[in-house]
């Protein structure tokens, strides 16, 4: 009985793990189209603060992933110290010349290992109003993604906690 109970745990265990890749492949970002910036920047405006990140010694990353049958693209960014991290996404497929409203975004800042200060995209906008995403430049030549962007961040997720207009801009490129 108890070799039946363990064998029982075990198909579960393989079961729950065949569950979990099944999700993660359907998260699953195809490598070729995910691209790690070699130089240029993302900046932006939080309140009186300007972010800078400098793909020279930052990781800044433009990905396109799929979700189901949904399709995502964004900017991602975390410095060298690890102390600050942003995020920013949209629904469909990244192309030159486009807008696209913004359906996430997050920022992290970590100035030492006890305090986190962390904003995320307020759920408190009608639809459409999040912000969008103006892609100017797509993979032409060595750019790899310039434009600009603008969306709401908020501390918390309460109905009455304040948010932030965010603006920036990013100047990628693949060399």
């Amino acid at each position: 009985m108890a070799s039946a109970c363990q064998k029982d745990q075990g198909d579960k265990a393989v079961d729950q793990k065949k569950a979990v890749a099944a999700a993660d492949s359907a998260l699953a970002a195809t490598p070729a189209s995910n691209f790690l910036a070699a130089s240029g920047t993302l900046t932006f405006d939080l309140n009186d603060s300007t972010y800078v990140f400098d793909a020279a010694k930052d990781s800044i990353a433009f990905v396109n992933i799929s979700v189901g049958d949904n399709r995502y693209f964004g900017i991602t960014a975390i410095n060298k110290a690890h102390t600050m991290s942003f995020a920013i996404s949209s629904k469909g497929t990244a192309a030159a010349a486009i807008t696209k409203g913004v359906e996430g975004s997050q920022l992290l800042l970590r100035p030492d290992a006890l305090h986190i200060k962390q904003y995320s995209l307020t759920q408190f906008t009608e639809p459409g109003d999040a912000g969008v995403i103006d892609l100017l430049r797509y993979r032409q030549d060595s750019v790899l993604a310039k434009g600009t962007f603008f969306t709401f961040l908020a501390h918390d997720d309460k109905a009455d906690s304040p948010f932030y207009r965010v603006e920036g801009t990013f100047n990628l490129k693949l060399k």
